[in-house]
């Protein structure tokens, strides 16, 4: 056998190995290399960024909403207050499928059709991140249920809040007012920072007008969170500035007795101290349970509100227009004294009717067969037209017009509660714009008597009756007696308005046309004679009653045959001690007929209150 011999050339077979070590080696130093820079680019370069997208990962930051303010009345009664309470709230944005979500809460909850077709409205009228309020005061049994099935719900949450609360109903519902749900109208007008957290905002009345001093300062706090979205730990927080509380000049006890004995029916009661301004009581009926906007009022409800031919939600002692009627004529009178028309003995023969001169037409007294002759005392007393007829004609409208403009008839009070209206005090000028008429002397007369087209407010009517109880010098009705700012003890008191001095030629003629007041509650044949017994001191009022429609010449007015809607509005004004006043009250009952049967003894149970006087037997 023959031998075969293979050369191998180790030198060639050595080099190719140790290049492809060296070819290996290169790859790995490039690749580490790579890998080395990549991590100081991480670690250094882009530390900040990446460590800012983790931190948003795992840190949340909440807002801590502040505890609103607490409001009080004079006497320190709670009139608004927070209770504690469970929401179940959803942010939409981190929820996959809003309906299905919803459909499986309302399986575990009993929420109806149309609590859920407003909460879907509410959730695209808010932004994607806002907390949207699914359910609130839960009950905890449904606290209990959400939390064993919350796995189920990311994005929704049980939320512990403090909730507004009015114990006393509607008593001040007008007043006090309530806070309701945040809607876009309202994150137009607010800072969208301070508000973060917070659902509900003041709608009306006090709420409304000092929301910014009872809201408060929202905080917030960063939490540190797990892959569901559970607070694992609290990392830093800023707390929250709850807003000041309010002491109020309302007086409950007050507001109980004029609301009781307004009865049945609707119409209006305010009442001032007139050496300050303060608003005593203010009463509006129909009234409602303002509990049930602070949570969202369903559409049902709220349409039963807002249609009700009553009006409930309609503020009368702000925003109603009546005719003054009687109420008008002390002013008036005053007009007269001032402008030297009349004076005190001046006198008017009343037959029960008056005539313009050449004119056939009638204007008549509410006295079929007239009072005979009256001066001016008389005729406050008795309430006599035929004499304010004549002093209205000798005046002129426009006279008169700018006379009561310095009582502030046709304009607002400058109460600091919202939405007060103006009222209309009438003139030459403002037909002209207003109507495109020329003004008729017949117009003068009715006007004489607060009827025509004299519309005033009860809360302008209290505030001008205030002005003449205390002879000229007129302080603004203020809602809001002191604040006090959280964890401290001490008030601050509001500044009282800076208040006006009316000019006045002779102050003599204050007092004819208070004397003359003063006998229509005391003298013997005053019109509300019968409040006065028993008084220990002296009361000056002025009854009033305001027709609803016109009757004409030869009608005669029969309350027993017209619908109760087409009853006289009753009137009264009053002032006590009138030597010295505290305590005035300006009272509207919507077709209450005679203001000296139906509204001057509502007047006599409120001084009653007030003063601390044993109810007459």
């Amino acid at each position: 056998m023959a031998l075969r011999l293979t050369l191998t050339d180790h030198f060639r077979e050595s080099r190719l190995v140790n290049d492809r070590l060296i070819f290996a080696a290169l790859f790995a130093v490039i690749l580490f290399t790579i890998v080395m820079v990549r991590l100081v680019v991480l670690q250094v370069m882009e530390y900040e960024h990446f460590d800012s997208l983790s931190a948003k990962n795992r840190v949340d930051i909440e807002a801590l909403p502040p505890q609103r303010g607490l409001i009080f009345d004079r006497n320190g009664v709670v009139l608004a207050e927070n209770i504690p309470t469970f929401s179940l709230e959803m942010i939409p944005e981190q929820v996959t499928d809003i309906d299905s979500t919803l459909h499986n809460i309302a399986e575990l909850l009993a929420i109806t059709e149309e609590d859920m077709d407003d909460i879907k409205q509410h959730i695209k009228k808010q932004r994607r991140f806002n907390r949207v309020v699914i359910r609130q005061r839960l009950t905890e049994k449904e606290v209990a249920i959400l939390s064993v099935n919350r796995h189920r719900f990311a994005g929704v949450d049980v939320v512990g809040r403090l909730i507004r609360y009015y114990p006393h109903g509607s008593l001040f519902s007008h007043a006090v007012g309530y806070v309701g749900r945040i809607n876009e109208r309202d994150q137009k007008k607010i800072d969208a920072l301070n508000y973060k957290g917070t659902l509900q905002i003041g709608k009306t009345g006090v709420e409304k007008r000092y929301e910014d001093i009872l809201h408060g300062t929202v905080g917030h706090q960063k939490v540190e969170t797990n892959v569901q979205g559970r607070v694992v730990r609290e990392l830093e927080s800023v707390a929250s500035q709850a807003g000041d509380d309010l002491f109020l000049h309302l007086d409950i006890n007050l507001q109980r007795v004029a609301a009781t004995a307004l009865g049945d029916y609707n119409g209006a009661i305010v009442a001032l101290d007139p050496r300050t301004g303060g608003l005593l009581a203010m009463v509006s009926k129909p009234d409602f349970d303002p509990n049930e906007f602070v949570t969202g009022i369903s559409r049902k409800n709220y349409a039963v509100l807002r249609d009700s031919l009553e009006r409930p939600l309609f503020d009368r002692a702000l925003r109603g227009h009546y005719p003054p009627g009687s109420t008008l004529k002390p002013f008036v009178a005053l007009a007269g004294l001032e402008l030297g028309v009349v004076d005190e003995h001046s006198k008017t023969f009343d037959p029960g009717w008056y005539s313009l001169s050449g004119q056939d037409h009638r204007y008549r007294c509410w006295k079929k067969h007239g009072h005979g002759h009256v001066d001016l005392k008389t005729s406050i007393a008795q309430s006599c037209d035929v004499y304010f007829y004549d002093l209205a004609h000798a005046l002129g409208i426009d006279r008169m017009h700018n006379f009561l403009d310095l009582f502030g008839f046709g304009q607002r009070t400058g109460i600091d509660l919202p939405s007060e209206s103006k009222g209309l005090s009438p003139s030459r000028q403002w037909k002209r714009d207003n109507r495109n008429q020329a003004w008729y002397p017949g117009e003068t007369l009715i006007s004489g008597i607060g009827q025509g087209f004299n519309q005033t407010t009860p809360i302008q009517l209290a505030q001008a009756t205030a002005t003449l109880a205390m002879r000229g010098v007129n302080k603004p009705p203020q809602a809001v007696r002191a604040r006090r700012h959280v964890g401290q003890d001490d008030m601050q008191l509001q500044s009282v308005l800076t208040a006006d001095s009316l000019p006045m030629v002779d102050s003599k003629n204050w007092e004819i046309v208070i004397d003359s007041m003063i006998e229509v509650v005391h003298g013997q044949r005053g019109t509300a004679r019968h409040i006065g017994k028993n008084l220990p001191f002296k009361v000056a009022g002025k009854t009033g009653t305001a027709q609803v429609f016109g009757i004409k010449q030869d009608e005669k007015y029969d309350a027993d045959t017209l619908a109760k809607k087409l009853h006289d509005h009753a009137l009264f004004i009053a002032f006590a001690p009138a030597e010295k006043p505290e305590f005035v009250v300006a009272i509207v009952v919507e077709n209450g007929g005679s203001g000296s049967k139906t509204a001057a003894p509502i007047a006599r149970k409120m001084i009653e209150q007030y003063f601390g006087i044993a109810a007459d037997e």
